[in-house]
């Protein structure tokens, strides 16, 4: 056993160390092959602006280099021999606001255009001159009026009194304000019965943003849950050099807590994920990572779970992804969800919530684990639309069941000590499956997502003399899903939903990194999120995330250990407040 945790943490070592020097810049390796950024500056009128200063300032850490550039009589700029990566663009001349572009991608052997439109700092005194003196103005709208100094400058803020006050702030101060805090108040699980996933009870959840210098970012999160029966409580760290999910390494550490029941034992758990992305020439982008997974209920168990997707740009329309992956746990990896609603603070919230199910087999604890094999094609449809072909082979190893069911015997079934739940290992299953998925953004903020697989899953026989697992047989098995995504114009009530069809009775999932990827769980599921009025300081929603509303799926069986019923997928529900600052 000594032998096993040794090579486990060598592996882990060797791993930490690959991803740390992927992630030195290619240059440190091989001489990359530099980009260029042109552009154009004008007015609000769409006057090209001549002689104004645009600097283009690396985002890359360590990278202090600034290049100067002049705009000609046309209002254009060119910058050649850049680095690929990202660049901040500032431009400033006199009598305009200064312009900060931030995030601009400079690929190698590319030309990466960007126009740049300049505002007048009279258009801000006329908007103060204009503004009724009976409108209703939020107490921190503020219109700024500034110098064209690229530094500090000083601003002037509109008063009821019909005074002045005046402070002073960067160029970063102007444009819209992003969240740095996210705060949720809610009650209910999305995954229960599993000792590694949250209990469904009240719990506050904390998120925070903070910068570290240059574009570095560490996001810190933790929960609590107010159980006085079974006390819970999590902290995760995610640390972001680039400073943005996907576009660099990213280095996340979870430990967590929680007693289940009055006087039962004790989960303690501790996940450490590294990950990033590596650029591989002009048309090739390889993502990697892997997690380290320990847990403990008594005894310890522990997991490697390895992940790479290697996404290749055939033409304008057509791209090749490559995945080989652990079977997910959760709402997919870290770096694909950030571009979920709730961005990179969403993101570092739900990392307290991606356990592997814990699971109980002859005493002992085991994880979820199973391997993934991807190979997909992807069309895309106008600006809108992608369509993908996927073919895939799941190999499992501790398929997790759960269910409902009394008087099991304890050395197989992880018992919830607060209801007849239970997890369950249903062992090993093999399959290969297909996928075709579609997705297209409508105008506005309407999202129709589409997806059939056809895939291996676990479902009941009639034998009920054997132990569960024996009963529990591999079969192929259909699913059609479809899903959208709205936001009420008016309102602004954000809607999600979509219901997922399976052809026959199973107890585990039909392509479960399908159903990761684009948010479809099985059956009816609907989360919405409302907007508040506004009554304190932030931005506050209600939200309600309903999972299975019809409880479809159910199976009764019957095996040794006595009848139960499996469900692929709990009814729940997880409501309550949230709110950025």
């Amino acid at each position: 056993m000594k032998q096993e945790r040794l090579q486990i943490l060598g592996a882990l070592i060797l791993t930490a160390m690959a991803s740390s020097f992927a992630a030195i810049p290619a240059a440190a390796q091989a001489r990359p092959v530099p980009g260029k950024l042109a552009g154009v500056v004008r007015d609000a009128a769409g006057t090209p602006q001549m002689g104004a200063s645009v600097e283009l300032i690396s985002e890359a850490a360590g990278v202090a280099a600034t290049r100067g550039l002049l705009t000609n009589t046309e209002g254009m700029f060119r910058g050649d021999k850049l680095a690929p990566g990202f660049y901040t663009v500032r431009v400033t001349l006199a009598g305009f606001l200064p312009t900060l572009e931030k995030h601009i991608r400079v690929t190698s052997n590319l030309t990466t255009l960007v126009r740049i439109e300049l505002e007048s700092m009279f258009a801000s005194l006329d908007q103060l001159r204009r503004m009724p003196s009976s409108s209703s103005a939020e107490v921190d709208d503020w219109k700024w009026v500034l110098r064209s100094a690229s530094t500090m400058r000083p601003v002037l803020e509109w008063v009821d009194s019909d005074t002045l006050s005046g402070s002073t702030v960067t160029s970063e101060s102007v444009g819209p304000r992003v969240p740095r805090m996210r705060m949720e108040f809610t009650d209910g699980a999305r995954r229960p019965s599993s000792a590694s996933s949250i209990a469904s009870s009240p719990a506050t959840a904390v998120a925070y943003d903070q910068k570290l210098g240059g574009t570095s970012r560490m996001i810190l999160a933790g929960q609590v849950s107010y159980d006085e029966d079974a006390p819970a409580g999590g902290i995760a760290t995610v640390w972001l050099p680039t400073g943005t999910l996907g576009a660099g390494p990213h280095t996340a550490l979870v430990l967590r807590e929680a007693k289940l029941g009055p006087v039962g034992p004790t989960f303690r758990g501790i996940r450490f994920d590294q990950g990033g992305a590596l650029a591989l020439g002009d048309h090739a982008v390889l993502q990697y990572g892997g997690e380290y997974v320990l847990v403990g209920l008594g005894a310890a168990a522990s997991s490697l779970r390895p992940r790479a997707e290697l996404n290749v740009r055939l033409n304008d329309d057509w791209s090749a992804a490559v995945v080989f992956a652990s079977m997910p746990n959760g709402p997919g990896p870290l770096e694909a969800n950030d571009s979920q609603p709730g961005g990179a603070l969403a993101a570092a919230l739900n990392e307290l919530d991606a356990f592997p199910a814990l699971l109980w087999r002859q005493g002992h604890p085991v994880l979820q684990k199973g391997l993934h094999e991807e190979i997909s094609a992807e069309r895309k449809f106008g600006a809108r639309g992608k369509l993908q072909i996927a073919g895939f082979h799941d190999d499992n190893r501790h398929v997790a069941v759960f269910g409902r069911g009394s008087d099991l015997p304890v050395t197989d079934y992880l018992q919830d000590n607060f209801s007849t739940g239970f997890a369950y290992d249903g062992g090993s299953a093999s399959s290969w499956g297909s996928r075709v998925a579609f997705r297209e953004k409508l105008d506005g903020d309407v999202e129709l997502t589409a997806v059939y697989a056809f895939g291996g899953a676990l479902t009941p026989s009639g034998d009920a003399d054997d132990l569960l697992r024996d009963v529990l047989r591999h079969a192929q098995r259909h699913s059609l899903a479809a899903g959208i995504s709205a936001k009420m114009p008016r309102l602004g009530t954000k809607v999600q939903t979509g219901y997922k069809w399976v052809s026959g009775a199973t107890v585990s999932s039909v392509d479960g990194y399908g159903e990761s990827i684009y948010q479809m769980d099985p059956y009816l599921h609907l989360v919405v999120r409302q907007p508040l009025p506004k009554f304190a300081l932030g931005r506050w929603e209600a939200i309600a995330d309903c999972n299975n509303l019809l409880a479809q799926g159910y199976v009764s069986t019957n095996s040794r250990d006595g009848r139960v019923v499996l469900v692929p997928a709990f009814r729940t529900f997880r409501g309550g407040l949230s709110v950025q600052f």
